[in-house]
């Protein structure tokens, strides 16, 4: 699709950097950001934002994309460590009838229902712990991060972990084999018993702590572990709601140098990235800016996608802007839910947007159709909307007109 003309916000709330706090009241873009804080050029399309807030477009930086539509599991109330989960599942695969039903959905449809989950909630950027499955090669409507490392934990070394059941894989060959350049992800210390708490120690020994080494979980590190964590430049993805579902407890972050928050999957984690925050926001007391920073910034930084969590000259037009209800910052978007949001952008392509804002999708030539987020009128590209409806999983609050 090509632009008739680039198109210029005003009156806005344009957050380029949030752990900056950098702040503009317009925004040039067509697929790219053009510049910040300059009026419109002749010809452009403005759109007034009327004062709403323009954030980078969202990083979850851990998601199991297939897994999302099963709902969250368990089947005690609380658990030692991941591996007792795991167990109390693998029975249930086959025995459990609405469990086996739902993973006869197509792969292709499973990815989606993941993707879909993560535009709908501002996010832009996802990193998914599994294998890259071809079907996420096709048009995906958000970014996937696909250069990375990934094993799934040392209880899974030689069991299946993928949806085509693939291995979790050896840590150490499968951390040796990721550039350093790319994010090595794997799931450590999940759980709040000694054998959880062994398994930093353990990373240690076989020299997998590394500066591109990111620890997802880390329930049972303790203060001296995030100590030797920051020693070697590795960090964290915390997903508070999944460790209070399954253990009644979650990282105290305020020990951890380098973290990004992330929804985890739907199996045991909150609805999407913005339920998260707000999460995250009632069992820490980290201050709100460094939150949103974790969903943003460092999030970006800390799987490697240096394009991603700003907005800057040059950098893609992946936004996601809301209203404004209580500081007029970026950290109003602590409680900000995902009918509230105004517009999703991803390389200056709208793909939801509140009716208020059609005249972006004339600005690219591109058609949307009416639909309804949690009760909300809104718009969605109408390529999306066909994706959607040829989807055999049905998103919870999601309906085409």
């Amino acid at each position: 699709m090509m632009w008739r003309t680039s198109t210029t916000f005003v009156n806005a709330r344009v957050v380029s950097d949030v752990s900056s706090g950098e702040m503009y009241d317009s925004v040039r873009f067509c697929r790219s950001v053009i510049s910040l804080g300059t009026r419109p050029t002749r010809g452009d399309t403005v759109v007034d934002l009327d004062g709403s807030i323009v954030l980078p477009g969202l990083v979850n930086a851990h998601d199991h994309l297939e897994l999302n539509h099963y709902g969250r599991i368990k089947f005690r109330e609380i658990y030692r460590n991941a591996s007792e989960w795991i167990d109390d599942m693998r029975p249930r695969l086959t025995r459990d009838r609405a469990i086996a039903d739902a993973r006869r959905h197509p792969l292709d449809d499973r990815l989606f229902a993941g993707l879909l989950k993560n535009l709908l909630s501002g996010v832009t950027t996802v990193a998914h712990h599994n294998p890259f499955y071809r079907e996420l090669r096709r048009h995906s409507p958000i970014r996937v991060v696909r250069r990375y490392g990934w094993a799934h934990s040392f209880a899974m070394e030689d069991r299946p972990a993928g949806a085509r059941g693939e291995l979790g894989g050896r840590i150490r060959e499968r951390c040796r084999a990721t550039p350093d350049g790319a994010p090595f992800l794997v799931h450590l210390a999940e759980g709040i018993d000694e054998l959880a708490a062994r398994e930093l120690p353990e990373l240690e020994a076989i020299g997998c702590l590394r500066p591109n080494t990111v620890l997802v979980h880390g329930v049972a590190v303790d203060r001296t572990g995030w100590r030797r964590v920051a020693e070697q430049s590795a960090g964290l993805v915390w997903c508070p709601a999944s460790n209070l579902f399954l253990f009644g407890r979650t990282v105290d972050v305020r020990q951890v140098e380098r973290v990004a928050l992330a929804s985890d999957s739907r199996l045991t984690g909150a609805r999407d990235l913005l339920d998260e925050l707000s999460v995250a926001r009632r069992v820490t007391t980290v201050a709100d800016r460094d939150l949103v920073a974790m969903v943003t910034t460092r999030a970006a930084t800390l799987v490697r996608q240096p394009r991603a969590g700003r907005i800057g000259v040059d950098g893609p037009a992946d936004f996601v802007v809301f209203s404004s209800r209580r500081s007029g910052s970026g950290t109003d978007l602590i409680g900000t839910t995902r009918s509230d949001l105004r517009l999703v952008m991803v390389d200056g392509q709208p793909l939801l947007a509140d009716p208020s804002l059609a005249s972006v999708f004339d600005a690219r030539r591109s058609t949307s159709c009416v639909a309804r987020v949690d009760g909300k009128p809104k718009l969605l590209d109408r390529r999306l909307a066909r994706r959607i409806a040829t989807c055999s999983i049905a998103e919870a609050g999601l309906a085409l007109a």
